[in-house]
């Protein structure tokens, strides 16, 4: 009998063990936290390490089988993303698969909390990091050249302040044009403009951040600026405030233009997953908009923000 054979039974061995399946089930509600002091996350407590990852995917695509598909909210967790992007992403890519495990993250920070950090250091993804902070991307350089599973090959750093004008000489110059898995844009800014910008690459899934306070009530974004910053507005009455960025609406009008679906987000609703038309339709149906906002703590402070940005300069697309 040869090894894949026996590998095979191995696991189906394992997805038929009742109590395994109740470990797993166990872990599709685990969060993991970021380590404050800095030191490697991979023994930070509740990191979700490859092996379990790999275990979960396996639990994804039996339930799958079974006809369960199980909600962001319930796959979420986090080792380097700042909420449950790194779960949603993996349940996402165990269920479609991947072509060339190619990524590229505008505004990734300093590279280890981010959206792709996860896909980079435990699945062995060729990413495209681009940060405008020189400090932020100099720290990912170094962390990535320096970590024991990425040193030899580690992602695409590059230091550079995105506009719709030079994005796509971003993605082709530094080799990440065309077909790619995953591209996630996270400016705090013209994030609608670059998305309608971009068309170097043609990404499977996209996820991006919103404008949440319009939830489904406005199609608007941004003015346009190349160098635009986001103003922050911290009021005692209303809460905090960030100018920025664009609503759903804007942004399911925008996916549509280019053949994309909204699949879904993360709990608060402020990240939120678009797919290809040609990719998964039959795993990842399109969603109501309406169905990004369930999250009552979330909508409370939407509203409760919502006059900060009433008098704001935003432009209907």
């Amino acid at each position: 009998m040869s090894f894949k054979i026996r590998f095979q039974l191995f696991i189906n061995k394992l997805l038929d063990n009742s109590n395994l399946n109740r470990k797993l089930d166990a872990l599709l509600e685990k969060k993991s936290h970021m380590d404050p002091a800095g030191n490697n996350l991979e023994h930070v407590s509740g990191y979700v390490d490859k092996g379990t990852q790999i275990l979960l995917a396996l639990k994804y695509r039996d339930l799958y089988k079974q006809g369960v598909l199980l909600p962001f909210e319930e796959v979420q967790f986090r080792n380097h993303s700042q909420n449950g992007e790194d779960g949603i992403l993996w349940n996402i890519f165990s269920l479609v698969g991947i072509t060339n495990k190619k990524a590229v993250e505008i505004c990734a920070g300093n590279g280890k909390e981010c959206n792709t950090a996860n896909l980079v250091i435990n699945h062995g993804w060729h990413v495209l990091m681009v940060e405008g902070d020189k400090t932020k991307a100099d720290f990912a350089k170094a962390y990535y050249g320096s970590h024991p599973d990425t040193y030899l090959i580690p992602p695409v750093v590059v230091n550079d302040w995105i506009t719709a004008e030079n994005a796509n000489d971003v993605i082709r110059l530094n080799g990440f044009a065309g077909e790619i898995d995953f591209l996630s844009i996270d400016v705090d800014g013209i994030d609608y403009w670059l998305w309608k910008a971009i068309d170097a690459a043609m990404p499977r899934v996209v996820m991006v951040e919103i404008q949440c306070v319009w939830r489904c009530t406005a199609s608007v974004t941004v003015p346009y600026s190349p160098d635009f910053i986001c103003k922050y507005i911290n009021d005692p009455k209303y809460g905090l405030a960030a100018y920025g960025g664009a609503s759903l609406p804007a942004f399911v009008k925008l996916a549509r233009e280019k053949g994309y679906r909204l699949i879904g987000a993360n709990r608060h609703g402020f990240n939120v997953v678009f797919m290809r038309n040609d990719v998964g339709a039959d795993i990842f149906p399109e969603i109501d908009p309406e169905n990004v906002f369930c999250n009552t703590v979330s909508n409370w402070i939407y509203d409760r923000a919502k006059p900060l940005y009433e008098g704001l300069k935003w432009e209907e697309v």
